[in-house]
C-alpha cells in the first residue's frame, strides 16, 4: 500500500519562487511505486489550493505524512508546523519550537551562546530603535545588517562605511520588526547538512565560493556563478570539528528531521563560527543540502525516504505523550 505524501509549497514569504522549485524537485524525486503525492499550493497572498488543511485531528485521513516545503516566514517559522500539530498529522522537518527559534537569528544566537557555541558578535535592534551612530561606535567596519527573521539572504547588506549603515538598517527593517548587526568576518563560508531525530548525524561539509562579496539571494538563485567545493577542502580535524558543531547546534535548538547549518571560518584567527541553522533548506536542483547527502552516500530519493521515515517515527513517539489528565 502506498504512502500518501502531501507537499505544501509556495507561501507568503519572499522565497515563494524558491519553494516552488524545491517542491518540483521533491515531487520528481519521490518513488511513485512507494508514494502517492498530493499538492497543497499557497499563493503569495496566502490563499490555499485546494482548501487549507483543517486543524482538527482525523479531518484528513487521506494524508499519511506532510512534506512542508515552505522557505522563510509563514512556513519555516513554526506557523505551519503548529497547524499540522493541531491536525494531528505527521510532517517532515523540525517541530514548532525548533522552527521558530531557528527562524529568529537573534534567538538562535542567544541559545548557542548559552550552550557555549561560537557565534559572531552582534547587536539586535527593534524597527523603531535604529541607532546607526551607536552601532558604528560598537563595531569596526565592515558589518552585516540582516532582518532577524528571513531566509535566502533577503534584506541583507554588507556595510563598509558609517554612511551606508543607516540605509542598510532601514532596508532590513522593511522585512522584520527586529534586525541584527554583526561584525563582518573575512574568511570562508561552509555548509553542513544534519539529519535525524534523537541521534542526528552530519554530512560531509561543502564550501561556498560566492561570485559576489557574499552569498546573497542573486548569487544563490539567479546568477548561477557561485562555485562549490564538495567535500570542502579542510583537514580531517577541522572537518570533524565542523560536523560536531553542526550537530551540537542542531541539538541546542531541539531540531528534528533535518537542517542545514552554515558556518564562517575567519581567516585572521582560524576560528570557526556558527552563522545560521535552516530547518527547511532548499531542495532545488542547485541546493547543497541534498548534494551534501549524496556526497555522503545518500542519494536524493533515499534522502526523501529517510525524511519521511523520521517524520513517521517522531509522530509515533508523540502518541505516547499524554495531553490530558
Amino acid at each position: 500500500m502506498k504512502t500518501t505524501v502531501a507537499v505544501i509549497y509556495g507561501g507568503r514569504s519572499g522565497e515563494h519562487e524558491i519553494s516552488i522549485r524545491s517542491a518540483k524537485s521533491i515531487r520528481a524525486g519521490l518513488d511513485r511505486e512507494r508514494y502517492d503525492v498530493v499538492d497543497y499550493f499557497i499563493d503569495p497572498a496566502g490563499k490555499w489550493s485546494p482548501e487549507p488543511i483543517l486543524p482538527e485531528p482525523g479531518a484528513h485521513p487521506e494524508i499519511d505524512v506532510v512534506f512542508p516545503v515552505l522557505h522563510g516566514t509563514f512556513g519555516e517559522d513554526g506557523t505551519v508546523q503548529g497547524l499540522l500539530e493541531l491536525a494531528g498529522l505527521p510532517y517532515v522537518g523540525a517541530g514548532v519550537l525548533a522552527s521558530s527559534i531557528s527562524m529568529d537569528k537573534e534567538v538562535m544566537k542567544r541559545i548557542c551562546i548559552e550552550r557555549g557555541l561560537p557565534v559572531v558578535e552582534y547587536v539586535a535592534l527593534g524597527r523603531h530603535q535604529l541607532n546607526a551612530e551607536a552601532v558604528a561606535k560598537r563595531f569596526r567596519f565592515p558589518v552585516f545588517v540582516k532582518p532577524a527573521n528571513l531566509g535566502s539572504s533577503v534584506g541583507i547588506s554588507k556595510v563598509r562605511t558609517s554612511a551606508e549603515l543607516e540605509p542598510a538598517m532601514r532596508l532590513a527593517a522593511e522585512f522584520d520588526r527586529k534586525i541584527i548587526v554583526e561584525r563582518g568576518i573575512e574568511g570562508r563560508e561552509f555548509e553542513c547538512a544534519v539529519l535525524g531525530n534523537d541521534d542526528p548525524v552530519a554530512s560531509l561539509p561543502c564550501e561556498i565560493l560566492p561570485s559576489k562579496e557574499f552569498y546573497d539571494y542573486e548569487d544563490k538563485y539567479l546568477l548561477d556563478r557561485a562555485e562549490f567545493r564538495l567535500p570542502a577542502e579542510l583537514s580531517e580535524e577541522r572537518t570533524a570539528d565542523l560536523r560536531r558543531l553542526a550537530v551540537e547546534c542542531y541539538r541546542a535548538v531541539e531540531c528534528e528531521g533535518m537542517a542545514r547549518v552554515d558556518f564562517l571560518l575567519e581567516s585572521a584567527t582560524g576560528k570557526l563560527y556558527l552563522n545560521e541553522l535552516n530547518t527547511i533548506p532548499g531542495f532545488t536542483s542547485i541546493s547543497m543540502f541534498p548534494k551534501m547527502w549524496e556526497q555522503s552516500g545518500l542519494d536524493f530519493s533515499a534522502l526523501l525516504d529517510r525524511l519521511i521515515e523520521l517524520a513517521l517515527e517522531r509522530h509515533e513517539a508523540r502518541k505516547a505523550t499524554r495531553f490530558t489528565r
